[in-house]
């Protein structure tokens, strides 16, 4: 089994949420960034250290990220080699792609979970080097579900 490398949580805002983990775990956490994505600022920020790291994302309403009803586990994120491939088999299994942000020039994908009421995201693995430089540099890689070990899904 290919290890989840985080879990996200979407929150109405950050450092509330950031306070508590600290408080209740000790975690430590990066600097919380701002992007966007189409009409969508939003803000992040992951924990400290090595895999699997805490996701806090703070969306505006209306976005993947929405947490107007309050705050909520989002989805467990995985490395694939291939987002391609990986959305279309999880199509084939029967969970649905939520967003995808291929779109916006962003290469991942939600696809809902209903048995566990969250999201799985898949992240092209070719992402990764990024994802370290900025979140874990000197970071050792992760591993990726191996799209091909699923053949056609025939």
């Amino acid at each position: 089994m290919t290890a989840f490398y985080h879990v996200c949580f979407v929150v109405p805002q950050l450092e509330p949420a950031i306070r508590d983990f600290t408080l209740a775990a000790g975690v430590e956490w990066h600097e919380p960034r701002t992007h966007r994505l189409g009409d969508w600022d939003y803000r992040l920020t992951f924990t400290r250290g090595d895999a699997p790291f805490i996701e806090l994302i703070e969306g505006p309403p209306g976005s993947p990220w929405d947490a107007s009803d309050g705050p909520r586990f989002d989805h467990l994120g995985f490395w694939t080699t291939s987002l391609t491939e990986g959305a279309a088999r999880l199509e084939r299994q029967g969970f649905p792609e939520e967003f995808n942000g291929c779109p916006y020039g962003r290469a991942f994908a939600y696809h809902r979970m209903d048995s566990v009421g969250a999201r799985v995201e898949l992240l092209d693995l070719a992402l990764q080097p990024g994802f370290l430089e900025t979140w874990n540099p000197g970071g050792t890689p992760m591993p990726a579900i191996d799209e091909t070990a699923f053949g056609d899904g025939c």
